[in-house]
């Protein structure tokens, strides 16, 4: 004998469907994250760096000191671990790093702060294991007395071919930290093979250039600013002639290229070579 459902429960049955139902359409909602993440990439001569983290503002707070206790190691922003990488190894502060990825802690004080390297990659900056460490070092803080900076940053300052600093900012802190290349010693011998092959078109004035920033032999960089300009006599390759000169002792051969520099920079209508031949003549008499 078959029984009738009452009508009670299959109106029940009804609602739950459809409340089912209306649950599964529901839109899948984002909301802005309250420490945005950011990822900021630098090339440091022929080094890449990379740093991966979070920026938490200050929103009416105080930081260090209150939010950010001093004594205490800190994740470097919000969420994970600050995360920094390096393509070669560095020195940073005077430490060797070798080449990889790892998490970047801190131990912020009023005087010192420390900086950590830890194996930790991908944790939540909660997660810290002192263990995992790969180096520790110390730096000093510079107050900022004219402003305040509301939004955590990291950034890359003082880029130089072998140097830069890395300056963590906040509130009214900032934290440089200096980060070394070993890059002379690793062109160098590429250069001297390059300008020794037989074949191709040779480097020239990068070369010469180089040899000249970094304090190599003078006189192959002058002999191959010499080669650059019978290839193309243009202004700038002429007033790096002019320094090299100069920095070899040579001042009538410097003033002599520096004026030929000059009267070609007034034909390009560049009048920061005319200013710069000016400042380096200036310079010589």
């Amino acid at each position: 004998m078959k029984t009738k459902t009452p009508l009670s429960i299959l109106a029940f049955a009804l609602a739950l469907s459809l409340a089912n139902e209306s649950f599964a359409q529901a839109p899948k909602l984002e909301f802005p994250a309250a420490s945005p993440a950011c990822t900021i990439k630098q090339r440091v001569g022929l080094t890449d760096i990379e740093v991966v983290y979070s920026r938490p503002s200050m929103k009416g707070r105080q930081i260090f000191g209150s939010l950010v206790p001093y004594g205490a190691v800190w994740r470097t922003g919000a969420n994970n671990a600050t995360k920094i990488s390096f393509s070669t190894p560095v020195k940073l502060n005077g430490t060797e790093i070798a080449a990889g990825a790892y998490a970047f802690y801190t131990i912020p004080g009023e005087n010192e702060w420390t900086i950590i390297l830890n194996k930790g990659v991908g944790k939540s900056g909660t997660q810290y294991d002192q263990n995992e460490d790969v180096a520790r070092f110390k730096v000093t803080p510079v107050k900022l007395s004219d402003t305040s900076i509301d939004t955590f940053t990291i950034e890359f300052n003082h880029i130089r071919d072998e140097s830069a600093v890395i300056t963590l900012v906040w509130e009214q802190t900032v934290v440089p930290v200096k980060v070394e290349l070993d890059l002379t010693s690793k062109l160098v011998p590429q250069i001297q093979e390059a300008m020794s092959a037989t074949e191709g078109r040779k480097p020239y004035y990068q070369a010469a250039m180089f040899y000249y920033d970094h304090d190599q032999d003078l006189k192959k960089a002058s002999q191959w600013v010499d080669a650059a300009i019978a290839e193309r006599e243009a202004h700038y390759i002429v007033y790096l002639k002019a320094k090299i000169l100069a920095k070899l002792g040579d001042k009538p051969g410097a003033i002599a290229a520096a004026k030929r520099s000059t009267e070609l920079a007034i034909t390009a209508k560049d009048a920061g070579y005319v200013k710069m031949n000016e400042d380096l003549i200036t310079s010589l008499k």
